[in-house]
């Protein structure tokens, strides 16, 4: 058994590959080893195909710069010819006869996939605790959230299962559990990684594809195989010519950083300690020579929330009525309440009102456009609190009955009603209260990302969050890479 497995990032398991000093075999069997000793108590991978792997090493690997080393999938976009995929829900199983273009580009790579990461229902909300497979548990404290929706992806990352895993992100869900588990997540611009064959762009453009590492080369590199245009991409997006794996090599310039502690959803209370952790982040950052001035975005936070929940509401809906036709009525009343609820919101809304909403996340890219016309990059933290236990983030019991009360009753237009009422508003703050520093990455489709900087007195992860320019993921890659090298970087193993 290969021992020093963990103390290596991805790049540094493909060198020793490359060197004869270990084998693709031996690599996967310690994965396998880690996998088997811990994921009975995380539950961050929900699916195995540990024999498939093993054939494709017979097979033979892509010699890429992670030739060999074990990797593993979210099960929600990432579509794996041969492998089921449930994407978090009880109503749906089924096994696709194809690769979708992304997962056609990671193994390009080399990577040797054997499993499948936990995730909520569809990625629907930002705590990995399913129904269907039950919740992942935070490497740094048992019966914690790990964040979501890439939440079992964080977790087997952060328990050194594996060096990196692949995850989406909608609404911060590749940022919010990195800043939970205390890994690196970045969310690549819009349009910059494919979600092809069947989707051209997801949630109006909300959601991008990328990977949770705990080093910032790994990142990099992965985007140098997988970024760029695909057939039918309906963006026209700026690769990076010199290679993102480059720009972790050297430092950037000195930088103009806006630092914004503004959470975007309103009634939202930043904990003490995330906020001393960014005026923490200013300090690291002002002696590496950059240059931290505070100033907020320009955003009318009154309607901030509305424009991202109508807008994903509306594609829920839709959502549910192509599973209904692929899959039958039986599997959509598999569905939780809260997807059915979403999927109702998303039915009672106008196209007038959608096309609102719309225009709002236009209004909000504006705004943010306009601020880093004056500065290079911007801070603020990932989450404003450290993660929480299980139980407090999924809807209660109560709340499932509103919902389904609510559901057996939308003919009578119920779910018109609940949006004048505000009922909407109180039952998803507890959930977009916790995303009021990532969604903006959603909206705008800036690149954005989260960096393991921070911990709790408790010992709890706090990540905080930097913006950059469309299509300057170069420049978040090299800031990450100089916070690494100065050891600011808290990702330590948590297992």
């Amino acid at each position: 058994m290969f021992k020093e497995y963990c103390q290596f990032d991805g790049i540094g398991l493909g060198e020793l590959l490359n060197k004869g000093e270990v084998t693709a075999s031996e690599l996967l069997d310690a994965a396998i080893d880690k996998a088997n000793n811990l994921n009975p108590k995380l539950n961050a991978i929900i699916h195995r195909f540990d024999k498939r792997a093993k054939n494709q090493i017979d097979k033979g690997l892509p010699d890429g710069i992670f030739k060999g080393v074990p990797f593993l999938l979210k099960d929600l976009t990432a579509i794996l010819e041969g492998e089921k995929m449930t994407m978090g829900s009880r109503g749906i199983s089924w096994v696709p006869d194809y690769d979708s273009e992304h997962v056609k580009r990671i193994k390009q790579s080399g990577v040797l996939i054997f499993g499948k990461t936990n995730t909520p229902e569809f990625g629907l909300t930002i705590t990995t605790e399913p129904k269907a497979h039950g919740p992942t548990h935070n490497p740094h404290k048992q019966d914690y959230s790990t964040g979501g929706s890439s939440g079992g992806s964080a977790c087997a990352v952060a328990a050194g299962i594996v060096p990196m895993a692949g995850a989406g992100d909608g609404g911060g869900s590749i940022r919010f559990p990195s800043a939970w588990c205390g890994v690196f997540g970045l969310k690549p611009s819009r349009g910059l990684n494919p979600l092809g064959p069947d989707i051209g762009q997801e949630w109006s453009g909300a959601v991008a594809d990328h990977i949770i590492t705990r080093t910032v080369r790994d990142s990099a590199a992965m985007l140098d195989y997988t970024a760029g245009s695909e057939v039918g991409s309906p963006y026209k997006i700026t690769k990076d010519k010199t290679a993102y794996l480059n720009a972790t090599l050297s430092d950037p310039k000195p930088l103009k950083i806006a630092l914004s502690q503004k959470p975007l959803i309103e009634n939202t209370k930043v904990e003490r300690e995330v906020l001393e952790a960014l005026y923490q982040t200013a300090k690291q950052l002002e002696s590496l020579g950059h240059i931290v001035e505070e100033v907020e975005p320009n955003i009318a936070i009154e309607r901030f929330w509305s424009d991202f929940f109508l807008v994903v509401c509306s594609h829920v809906a839709a959502n549910e009525n192509a599973m209904r036709r692929r899959f039958g009525k039986q599997a959509i009343s598999q569905f939780e309440a809260s997807t059915k609820n979403m999927a109702q919101l998303g039915r009672a809304l106008r196209a007038d009102e959608l096309l609102y909403a719309l225009e709002g996340w236009h209004l909000h890219s504006r705004a943010m456009g306009e601020l880093l016309t004056q500065y290079d990059l911007m801070l603020c933290p990932t989450v404003p609190t450290t993660a929480v236990p299980h139980g407090e983030l999924p809807a209660s019991k109560k709340d499932e009955l509103l919902m389904d009360l609510s559901g057996k009753f939308s003919a009578f237009g119920t779910g018109k009603l609940a949006l004048k009422s505000g009922m909407v508003q109180q039952l998803a703050h507890p959930v977009l209260s916790k995303m009021a520093f990532t969604i903006l990455g959603n909206i705008t489709g800036l690149p954005a990302m989260s960096v393991p900087l921070h911990t709790s007195s408790k010992g709890l992860p706090i990540g905080m969050q930097f913006y950059g320019n469309m299509c300057e993921e170069a420049k978040l890659f090299s800031l990450a890479s100089q916070l690494e090298r100065a050891a600011f970087f808290k990702s330590k193993l948590a297992l």
